[in-house]
């Protein structure tokens, strides 16, 4: 199977956001879009039924420094003949005709796995928010005004259970706290542009996670 062919069924790949800006569509909507930089990705493992139980590949992206990285990590690195990466992300859902076609050490592009008009799901770290109330966090609406004795409780939680029954707060409570920093997926982003020269993909919509941060694109 050509080497080409196998590579447009790849299930995903590793990426890096840049940045958000909007285009016009053809109908002359303004579309929000992200800006993601998909690859150069390096396959540092290929695992198979026999050896592994299970059929994935392995990719890594982002350059490392070696005295940062582990030693084991490194051998690993050089046993598939790159230099040390920040990020390795295993794809399992990928189809039977990758089983002994993708080589070790090979690289992996954006304009090899994705075409204009696929659809992804954009897998990212959201931005942290540090310890937020109720209004922020859950999208209270506060006790509304100051009328019938309140004073100043307009952003507070209110009442968090009973006293005699059930003498206790109920597990799941929506309360204060730390807010932000989670592992979120979006999903049915359309790919609008493919830029396969820079390594770029255009998605309509937002991507979590700050600029900079490691996205992971899965079709």
């Amino acid at each position: 199977m050509d080497y080409q062919i196998i590579l447009k069924k790849m299930s995903g790949i590793i990426g890096k956001k840049v940045g958000m800006t909007s285009i016009f569509s053809a109908d002359g909507r303004n579309v929000a879009c992200t800006l993601i930089e998909a690859g150069p990705c390096v396959v540092t493992q290929v695992k198979n039924v026999e050896t592994d139980g299970y059929n994935a590949v392995q990719l890594a992206y982002g350059e490392r420094k070696e005295k940062n990285t582990p030693k084991p990590l490194i051998g690993h690195f050089k046993k598939a003949g790159t230099t040390p990466k920040q990020k390795v992300v295993e794809f399992r859902e990928f189809r039977v005709e990758f089983d002994g076609q993708v080589d070790l050490g090979a690289t992996v592009k954006a304009g090899e796995v994705f075409v204009e008009g696929d659809f992804v799901d954009a897998i990212g770290t959201s931005k942290g928010k540090g310890f937020q109330g109720v209004v922020k966090r859950h999208g209270f609406g506060g006790v509304g005004g100051q009328t019938h004795g309140q004073h100043n409780r307009q952003r507070h939680p209110g009442s968090i259970g009973a006293c005699s029954w059930p003498s206790r707060v109920f597990k799941g409570m929506r309360m204060a706290g730390r807010t932000g920093g989670d592992r979120v997926k979006v999903l049915n982003l359309r790919v609008l542009k493919v830029y396969p020269e820079q390594n770029l993909l255009l998605v309509s919509g937002s991507v979590p996670g700050p600029k900079n941060s490691y996205v992971i694109l899965e079709k």
